[in-house]
């Protein structure tokens, strides 16, 4: 299963505000208010963000009268757990479910993915340890 420790779990709008601020790369509290669905109000958003800054998920700087967030890790550190945590809830950690699950969801795969997809397993085979 995760192997996320409890100070790094995120509420669900924790996880949304995050997502924002990995695709923008940074906004102040209003941008962040203005993408959310269902938004809160500005000062829960503000709390949430205080939140945020605590678990050591973002960091801020001040324009003007505005504080800007941005993410702490790096967007790559940042798929890379959202993928684990999509092969734990979806998959019950099977990469061939998940592999699978995604090539179903295509209406076609290229072949040039579909080799890059060869090269990335013959990789993947060379790093694994041998099995008996």
């Amino acid at each position: 299963m995760s192997k996320e420790k409890p100070a790094e779990t995120l509420t669900r709008r924790e996880r949304q505000i995050m997502d924002i601020l990995y695709a923008s790369g940074q906004a102040s509290a209003k941008e962040i208010e203005e993408k959310l669905p269902d938004a809160p109000t500005g000062a829960t958003v503000r709390t949430i963000l205080r939140v945020l800054l605590e678990k050591g998920h973002v960091r801020h700087r001040q324009e003007g009268r505005a504080f800007i967030y941005e993410p702490k890790a790096a967007p790559a550190k940042a798929a890379q757990s959202a993928a684990r945590r999509l092969l734990d809830v979806f998959f019950q950690g099977s990469l061939e479910r998940a592999v699978s699950g995604l090539l179903d969801a295509r209406d076609s795969t290229s072949e040039a993915e579909l080799a890059r997809l060869e090269t990335l397993i013959r990789e993947a085979r060379a790093k694994s340890p041998k099995q008996p």
